[in-house]
């Protein structure tokens, strides 16, 4: 279900042949549903999924083809307000993400409409001239005179080219964005090979798996200081890969909680992304994890770097 805007003439069809491409960020509050509609959207996992805000830390790339364009999605981390140095890292690299790309696609849970951070975002979104689309998420579960209602409010305050009404789960109005985007974006040639889906190296996707399934087995016992890194890779001779990882947290009553007892977390963890990790690389798998403490990793500027993010100086 959308609701309809003409496309600008200078975004109409392409002619018969020409290419397009363009670089999409998707905005939005955390647990708006961002890496799952870009999962959707691309056809793959190329972006870790959790019930766990603020799961997201810096700007994945999945890249879709669709008609004769080239979309390349960036899935932002959630605009919150910062508490910590780790957070204003990640609302920065959002909102520069938003700055850099061709379209801003400003994603809402349709369930909480513009309370909290979205209304903040939406205000920060009169600031960026980049064409603007409205996408509503969740829309199976919100009556569709209260979905009307909050298209008006928000176009209210900031015009967007096109809204769309979506549920990022089940994939229902997902080809209506695709057909949109397609024919929206400029002419030019692809950034990245056809059968490219992601610009993330396979080392930090495997870690990034690995995270996910540690937010997912563990939920509000772990806080947000733990971090993966890949350390070895090492391709076998008989076809598998021997993965080891190192989970780092910031203290030892962590490093328990990570463990679990008699080691049953890691466990059930390490199983978890070696399946996943197993059925992405079409090989065998031999994952190890370890955990280590690091106390205050999030004031170490080569951490930053790993996650792909700028550390914030003040």
């Amino acid at each position: 279900m959308t609701e309809e805007t003409n496309i600008p003439a200078e975004t109409g069809a392409a002619a018969e042949g020409a290419t397009r491409s363009g670089f999409v960020a998707l905005i939005g509050a955390t647990n708006a549903g961002k890496s799952t509609l870009v999962n959707r959207l691309v056809g793959a996992k190329v972006s870790i999924v959790s019930h766990k805000v603020q799961t997201t830390r810096a700007i994945v790339r999945g890249i879709a083809i669709h008609n004769n364009a080239q979309i390349v999605f960036m899935d932002t981390p959630g605009i919150f307000k910062p508490r910590r140095r780790l957070d204003r890292a990640m609302v920065t690299t959002a909102w520069g993400g938003a700055k850099d790309a061709d379209f801003i696609m400003f994603l809402i849970d349709s369930e909480r409409g513009l309370k909290g951070d979205a209304e903040t975002i939406l205000e920060g979104l009169k600031d960026v001239h980049q064409p603007k689309i409205l996408v509503l998420n969740k829309v199976d579960r919100v009556k569709p005179e209260d979905l009307l209602k909050l298209t008006a409010a928000v176009n209210e305050v900031v015009k967007f080219e096109r809204t769309f009404m979506i549920s990022a789960l089940n994939g229902s109005g997902c080809e209506d964005v695709m057909d949109y985007l397609a024919a929206a974006l400029p002419e030019g040639p692809w950034y990245y090979p056809e059968d490219q889906i992601s610009d993330l190296p396979m080392r930090q996707l495997a870690a990034e798996i690995t995270r996910e399934k540690l937010f997912l087995r563990l939920h509000q016992e772990l806080p947000y200081s733990s971090h993966v890194e890949t350390e070895k890779w090492e391709e076998r001779k008989d076809g598998s890969v021997r993965i080891e990882q190192v989970i780092y947290v910031e203290r030892d009553s962590q490093k328990k909680i990570a463990l679990g007892k008699n080691g049953d977390a890691i466990k059930a963890i390490s199983t978890a992304s070696r399946k996943e990790l197993s059925e992405i690389l079409e090989q065998p798998v031999h994952l190890f994890l370890f955990v280590k403490v690091r106390e205050n990793w999030g004031d170490d500027p080569a951490r930053f770097r790993e996650m792909g993010l700028d550390f914030p100086t003040s």
